[in-house]
């Protein structure tokens, strides 16, 4: 029988009492048995470490603090995480299904496999069951990141041991932080990963990563700096085209997902 291995999941929040409560209770129901919930709380004044206490059977460690954004409490989790797999669920997303943890964690049974990433879906915020855009995401292919590719990042599982010899996230990247890490991991280190083709995240439109126009200008300055400073080279026209058509397909393929359970 194969041992199984804990897996700690880390959730950042700030004020986020109108969302958290269904990130909580989408882990509690996960069929997997050994996940300890690290919760990262920005020092929120609303309710949001009351409904953490009160909903949080899968809760392990809390700390609420003033923090430099949202990729400096990624890093904050990071170190107090002791799972062998970590993944990360913001505090306006949650799990699609009771059974994501248990079928990634089965394509952690490979040893060899240091990453492990999958669809989602983009959600309606008071709506979660109106699907508004569907990232469907392939598996990796060296160079992905030149032809303006990368996972849906709040799908990534990760072994502890690839941020222990690739770091952590930069916290000077406000907007662009978790694709700087990937870029990094993907790209410079070539960790071995494995796209499962299932959606695993439902993610709320307009949350901490924005979405608006200046947030998008931003977000893409910096995803520009991440390149330059992991010396990749790319041709923005077709680079930026791209990911344009990517985000068009996105909003194209929501009317037509169906997630397990629903209706056909």
């Amino acid at each position: 029988m194969t041992r199984q291995h804990k897996i700690s999941i880390i959730t950042a929040s700030y004020r986020s009492e109108s969302t958290i409560q269904d990130t909580l209770e989408s882990v509690n129901i996960q069929t997997y048995p050994l996940i300890d919930h690290i919760i990262i709380d920005g020092a929120s004044t609303d309710g949001t470490l009351t409904l953490v206490i009160d909903h949080g059977k899968r809760v392990t460690h809390i700390t609420s603090e003033p923090d430099k954004g949202i990729f400096d409490a990624y890093n904050k989790g990071l170190a107090v995480a002791d799972g062998e797999i970590i993944g990360i669920l913001n505090s306006d997303d949650f799990y699609a299904t009771p059974h994501v943890i248990e079928h990634v964690m089965r394509a952690f049974e490979d040893s060899s496999v240091d990453a492990v990433y999958a669809d989602l879906v983009y959600v309606d915020k008071d709506d979660t069951n109106k699907i508004v855009r569907y990232w469907k995401s392939r598996p990796y292919r060296q160079g992905d990141f030149t032809r303006g590719f990368s996972p849906a990042h709040p799908t990534l599982f990760l072994r502890k041991s690839v941020y222990d010899r690739t770091g952590g996230f930069n916290p000077g990247l406000r907007f662009a932080g978790d694709y700087e890490y990937m870029l990094r991991a993907f790209h410079t280190h070539s960790v071995k990963s494995v796209y499962l083709p299932e959606i695993v995240v439902r993610m709320r439109t307009g949350g901490a990563t924005g979405g608006s126009l200046p947030f998008v200008k931003k977000q893409n300055l910096e995803i520009l700096r991440a390149l330059d400073s992991q010396g990749v080279s790319i041709f923005k026209p077709v680079f930026f085209g791209r990911k344009i058509i990517d985000r068009l397909m996105q909003r194209l393929r929501a009317p037509f997902v169906r997630m397990p359970g629903s209706a056909s």
